[in-house]
């Protein structure tokens, strides 16, 4: 590993923290994550159950990439599966940057861009949105920053975490036409918590590279899972990094499993979207101020995130402690079901003098 890269900063529960807590994990309303809280689909734990533990699993996953080529109108060989997608943003890099390399990333953001991009040493140059503007992406800005410098690679997550905020693909596509040279590796792991909004993937463009979570919107992170879409020549390249049997057997049944029971993903957003905004005025009502966000999560300002997240852990409330993003006043929040936003609610309210 270079010098100075370390490892990055996530939400979930971190079980060490809990043990010194006196805190048992099931104890504790995890709104720290991004997923979705109404669970998996049935399907799911009948294919692991009917799935074979004592042989290797299909390395290249093509099962699994043939029933997404159906799904998303694409070629099979245009599509890679991964070990969720964090480990896809560092095939990435490891595929597409060399030392010296000038990496473009649009934040604040998730830690693991700059983390993969420092592995090979690539130059980092960042963009940052701003609370002034309710953390929006400022297209015209970004665009300029591409003017002045080439970038070997431009790493976007949209929607974006931890803000919520959406990038339009007009803009996006314009980018792409201009800076041919530029690969521009799109995150789109909270697409689905996102009405309606289109995959990048439609635009068909030779240096857009497409990266799709299926464990956050389906509900299966303990089995770590998710694709990328892309050009044939990209994909060629990341196959060349990619572990031999990066994704189990286990994740592969359930990623076909939750590809059948569509009615089950569509039927659980839709109830996050509306306690979602139950949650949101909730909080007003207490007298905080939620950014607005497009997706299910969103950063609340609170002063000193890292105190409130601790106050409330102590109550088993887990929130997103902002500080790994730049934004040490914010906590990001997840809604989950409506009798665990409640319990938020009333804790809140019974904590207000602390927090």
């Amino acid at each position: 590993m270079l010098p100075g890269v370390k490892p990055s900063q996530h939400g979930a529960l971190d079980f060490a923290e809990l043990e010194r807590l006196g805190i048992h994990p099931d104890e504790v309303l995890d709104f720290s994550v991004n997923s979705n809280p109404f669970g998996t689909s049935p399907l799911v734990r009948e294919a692991i159950l009917s799935t074979s533990l004592e042989r290797y699993p299909d390395r290249e996953s093509l099962a699994l990439r043939r029933a997404l080529s159906m799904r998303l109108n694409v070629p099979t060989e245009e599509i890679i599966i991964g070990n969720g997608t964090a480990e896809l943003i560092q095939l990435a890099a490891f595929a597409f940057l060399n030392q010296g390399d000038n990496v473009l990333i649009l934040g604040p953001t998730f830690g693991e861009y700059e983390r993969s991009a420092r592995l090979v040493g690539a130059n980092i140059h960042s963009w940052q949105a701003h609370s002034e503007t309710g953390f929006a992406i400022q297209s015209k800005e970004i665009q300029q920053k591409m003017r002045v410098l080439q970038y070997r690679l431009v790493f976007l997550c949209n929607p974006n975490n931890p803000t919520g905020q959406v990038l339009s693909l007009n803009n996006l596509n314009e980018w792409a036409e201009h800076y041919p040279e530029t690969l521009f590796v799109v995150d789109e792991a909270y697409l689905a918590f996102v009405s309606g909004m289109r995959s990048a993937i439609s635009l068909r463009r030779k240096n857009i590279l497409v990266l799709r979570s299926m464990t956050k919107d389906h509900a299966i992170a303990g089995l770590r899972l998710g694709y990328t879409v892309g050009d044939i020549k990209l994909i060629g390249k990341l196959e060349n990094v990619r572990p031999a049997w990066n994704v189990n057997a286990l994740a592969q049944a359930a990623g076909l499993a939750v590809l059948q029971d569509e009615k089950h993903l569509s039927r659980t957003l839709t109830k996050l979207r509306v306690e979602k905004e139950n949650l949101v005025q909730g909080l007003k009502d207490l007298g905080y101020f939620p950014v607005p966000s497009c997706t299910n999560y969103f950063l609340l300002p609170v002063g000193n995130g890292a105190q409130f997240r601790r106050n409330l852990l102590r109550y088993g409330i887990l929130v997103r402690d902002c500080a790994s993003f730049g934004l040490i006043e914010y906590v990001r929040i997840a809604a989950r079901t409506r009798t665990e936003n409640l319990h938020l609610l009333n804790t809140l309210a019974d904590l207000r003098s602390l927090l």
